[in-house]
Formats: structure tokens, sequence, C-alpha cells
């Protein structure tokens, strides 16, 4: 039984928050079922100071609002056709988030099938945030919500089963300096880590 972790976890720094996240579970109640996966991939993105972060220089729109509201809050976005998960992390107004890039199922692997297609591998399933998304049966619906309430919320879980390694962020040419950051944490040699290009 999954029960959502309490609203004070959100509350670290961004750079201390998507290391921490690594080994918790991502769970999601909808009618077809529950799913559930442990992170093992996140990327941090530090707000104002980050040119790959969407809310760079404080960059306030429609979609970024969330942002800046209090730790813990859903950012959902779209890329392509893709939804995309994040949390809000920080300070209330300071618009850090920490993106959920991979994550290793634990359960409802039939109906993450059901979503993304029996023809694929199993970590092809969810090794990256798209794919995530869509095995979990997340939408835009979700923006704005919280992580510690039902029905999508992260829970306690066992923690790393590898070694904890950071390196550069995926997807962020043209951004500068921010390209070499190292805000990528994910865990060593498992097979839901999103490929690095």
């Amino acid at each position: 039984m999954y029960r959502p972790i309490g609203p004070g976890f959100f509350k670290q720094p961004v750079l201390e928050l998507a290391p921490a996240l690594l080994g918790q579970y991502i769970v999601h109640e909808t009618p077809e079922g529950l799913a559930a996966a442990r992170i093992v991939e996140t990327e941090a993105y530090h707000g104002p100071e980050d040119r790959a972060a969407h809310s760079f220089n404080n960059r306030r729109t429609k979609r970024t609002e969330v942002m800046f509201a209090d730790p813990g809050r859903i950012y959902t976005y779209q890329m392509h056709t893709h939804t995309l998960m994040n949390v809000v992390a920080g300070e209330e107004g300071t618009p850090h988030a920490v993106l959920i890039r991979g994550a290793e199922p634990v359960e409802g692997l039939e109906l993450m099938q059901d979503r993304r297609g029996w023809h694929l591998k199993i970590p092809d399933l969810t090794n990256g945030p798209g794919k995530l998304s869509k095995a979990l049966g997340v939408t835009m619906e979700s923006y704005g919500g919280v992580w510690y309430e039902e029905p999508l919320f992260i829970a306690p879980g066992p923690g790393l089963a590898g070694e904890l390694k950071a390196g550069p962020r995926v997807g962020i040419q043209n951004t500068g300096e921010a390209v070499h950051y190292p805000w990528r944490f994910f865990e060593e040699g498992n097979p839901f880590v999103s490929k690095y290009r």
C-alpha cells in the first residue's frame, strides 16, 4: 500500500531534492488501475539563474506560474506530444523544479504496456520523461496539483539500489554554460535511466 510522502519533504533546495527523489515511488491511481514506479533519474532546474529553466530570469507565464507556488506542486508541460512531470522545489516565489526523467516499474506493468505498447522492451516503457508520463497515464490535467495527495503522488520508497551518479542534463542545447551543469542525477547501471545522447 502506497501512502503520499509528507509535504515537508519538498521544502528542500532543488539541488538536494533532485537526488532525494531517487529511490522514491511515483504512483498514479486511475480508473483503469494503479501504476507505480521507483524513480531512478531526475534533473534539477535552478530557476532564474539557470538558462535551461523555463523560469530563467524569473520568466512568469501561464505555463510557468505554478513554479512560483509552494513546494510540492505538480508542474506538467507539453513537449511535442508528450507530457513531462516536474516537482516544484524550494521556497514559494523561487521558481525551481525537478524533472522526473526515468523510473522502474514496480506495479501495474500490464497497464503500462497497454498504454505504451506491448511490442516495447520493458525498459523502453519508462526510460524517458515523456514515456514515463504516458505509462503512468499522466496528462496536463495534473498541472497545479500537489505531489503529496492522491491520485498522483510521490510515496516513500526503498531508496537507491545502485550508486548515485551526476552528469549534464539532456536535450538543453543553446543554453550557454548551463549545458554543462552536472544537475542530472541517476542510479548508475539502471536500465530505466534514459539514454544519454
